[in-house]
C-alpha cells in the first residue's frame, strides 16, 4: 500500500479523497492554485504545494508542476479526482514513465473511452448495444447531411472529446443541421482542442441511468448498481438517486451484466461507470463510459456501505476486489443534491463570493460533502459546485422527505444558491412519482423558477 498520495485536484472530491487516505493510514499531499491557498483541502492535507497561478491551465491542468510536486513530497501515487486531469491519457501515461502511480485506469483505456466515437466502435464489437448512429467521425456539414438523412431525424450532433454538456446539439430538421453542425465543431475545438464529431439518434424523453463498476488488475469486474441521473439541465446532472425509480429486478440483472461485459472487453481496472439512455419501451443503449469517480458517487456508497475512493486506491496498489458480484446488496434509498453557487431566477449566474454564514444540515442518514466554512471566499475561477448533500433512507419515500428535511436546514450567506431550486425539484409531483426524463427541468419551468 502507498505511503503518501497527492491529490491534483481541488475543492469536495480533494477534501474527500484526504479523508479516505487519513482512514487508510496514508499520508496525502494538497496541490493548489494562488487563489485556492485558504482552500479547506489545503489546510486538511498533510502537506501542500502551489501550483501556479489562478487560472486552471497554469495550475490544476499543469501536468508537468504537478508530476514535480509528486517527485518533490516523495509521493507514490496521484489521485486525480474528477474533471481536470483525471480522464487525460497523457497525463496517466506521464505518471506511467515517471514511475508514479496513476489511481485510475492506465492511458490507452482512458484514451480509448475518452473518444466517443471509439468508444461506440469497441462498445460495437464487444455485443453491448448501442444507440444508432455514424461508424466513425464526420467531418464535413455535407457529411452530417447523409448521415442523418440514413439515420432518421431527430439527431444528436456530439464532440468526440466532449463532456459537460459542452459540443453537442440537438437537430430535428435538415434545415437545421448545417449550422448546429459548425457551432458544436467550434464549441468542441474551443473547450476541447479536438473537433472531432459524430453523430447519433436523438432518444426521445430517455432516462439517464449509469452502471457503477469496480475492475481490478486479475480481471474481475463487477457492478454495484445503477444511479438514475435523469434530473438535468443543459445535460449537467442536478439531481441524482439511487437506485432508480424505475428500476426492476430483471432490468438491472441485464444492464449490469452488459455493464461488466463493457468494463471487461477494454480490461478495465479501477471504478468507473458505464452511461446508459434508457428509452419508454426500457430498451437501453450504451452512451459512454466515465474512466474515473463520478461526482455522483456517494448515493452508491450509502446504498452498499462500500467506499468507492479506498477501492480505488487498493485497487491501484495491486489488490484484488474483496467481494463478489452476489456479496453486492442494495440496501434502501439514496439521494444527493449538487449545491451550486448560482442563482437559478438569473439564468443560473454563477455566485462568486465570500460566505459570512453558513449551517450544515445532520442527523441520521445525512451526509455533506463540501469544501466550504464560514469566512472562506469562493473564487469565480472554477465551477461552481460548493457541496454535495447526500441522505439515506429505507426507501424512496423516506429519502425524499430527509432531503426535504435536510435541504430546509441548509443555509448558506453571503453567495447565493440553488438550494431552494433543489427544494422545489423535491416537492414537484412528477418527481415524487418517480415520472421523469431528462427534460424534466426544461419541461417543468413554470413551477421551478
Amino acid at each position: 500500500m502507498f505511503n503518501k498520495i497527492l491529490i491534483a485536484n481541488r475543492g469536495e472530491i480533494a477534501v474527500r479523497v484526504i479523508r479516505a487516505c487519513r482512514e487508510m493510514g496514508i499520508q496525502t499531499v494538497a496541490v493548489y492554485s494562488e487563489v485556492d491557498r485558504e482552500a479547506l483541502h489545503v489546510q486538511m492535507a498533510d502537506e501542500a504545494v502551489c501550483i501556479g497561478p489562478g487560472k486552471a491551465q497554469g495550475s490544476y491542468l499543469n501536468m508537468e508542476n504537478i508530476i514535480s510536486a509528486t517527485v518533490l513530497t516523495g509521493a507514490q501515487a496521484i489521485h486525480p479526482g474528477f474533471g481536470f486531469l483525471s480522464e487525460n491519457s497523457k497525463f496517466a501515461q506521464m505518471c506511467e514513465e515517471c514511475n508514479i502511480t496513476f489511481i485510475g485506469p492506465d492511458g490507452e483505456t482512458i484514451e480509448n473511452m475518452g473518444n466517443k466515437s471509439k468508444a461506440r466502435e469497441m462498445m460495437m464489437e464487444a455485443g453491448v448495444p448501442v444507440i444508432p448512429g455514424t461508424e466513425g467521425s464526420i467531418d464535413t456539414a455535407a457529411d452530417a447531411l447523409k448521415e442523418a438523412d440514413r439515420i432518421g431525424y431527430p439527431v444528436m450532433v456530439k464532440a468526440s472529446a466532449g463532456g459537460g454538456g459542452r459540443g453537442i446539439r440537438i437537430v430535428r430538421t435538415k434545415e437545421e443541421l448545417k449550422k448546429a453542425f459548425e457551432t458544436a465543431k467550434t464549441e468542441a475545438k474551443v473547450a476541447f482542442g479536438d473537433d472531432t464529431m459524430y453523430m447519433e439518434k436523438f432518444i426521445e424523453k430517455p432516462r439517464h441511468i449509469e452502471f457503477q463498476i469496480l475492475g481490478d488488475a486479475n480481471g474481475n469486474v463487477i457492478h454495484l448498481g445503477e444511479r438514475d441521473c435523469s434530473i438535468q439541465r443543459r445535460n449537467q446532472k442536478v439531481l441524482e438517486e439511487a437506485p432508480s425509480p424505475v428500476m426492476t429486478e430483471e432490468l438491472r440483472k441485464k444492464m449490469g451484466e452488459v455493464a461488466v461485459k463493457a468494463a471487461k472487453s477494454v480490461n478495465y481496472k479501477s471504478a468507473g461507470t458505464i452511461e446508459f439512455l434508457v428509452d419508454k419501451n426500457f430498451d437501453f443503449y450504451f452512451m459512454e463510459m466515465n474512466t474515473r469517480i463520478q461526482v455522483e458517487h456517494p448515493i452508491t456508497e450509502m446504498i452498499t456501505g462500500i467506499d468507492l475512493i479506498k477501492e480505488q486506491i487498493k485497487i491501484a496498489a495491486g489488490e484484488a476486489l474483496e467481494f463478489s458480484q452476489e456479496d453486492i446488496k442494495l440496501q434502501g434509498h439514496a439521494i444527493e443534491c449538487r449545491i451550486n453557487a448560482e442563482n437559478p431566477k438569473k439564468g443560473f449566474m454563477p455566485s462568486p463570493g465570500t460566505i459570512t454564514m453558513e449551517h450544515l444540515p445532520g442527523g441520521s442518514g445525512v451526509r455533506i460533502d463540501s469544501s466550504i466554512y464560514q469566512g472562506y471566499k469562493i473564487p469565480p475561477t472554477y465551477d461552481s459546485m460548493v457541496a454535495k448533500l447526500i441522505v439515506h433512507g429505507k426507501d424512496r419515500a423516506d429519502a425524499i422527505s430527509k432531503m426535504k428535511r435536510a435541504l430546509g436546514e441548509f443555509i448558506v450567506d453571503g453567495i447565493d444558491t440553488n438550494i431552494e431550486f433543489q427544494h422545489k425539484i423535491l416537492f414537484n409531483n412528477s418527481f415524487q412519482e418517480g415520472n421523469y426524463d431528462t427534460g424534466f427541468i426544461q419541461s417543468n419551468e413554470n413551477t421551478l423558477f
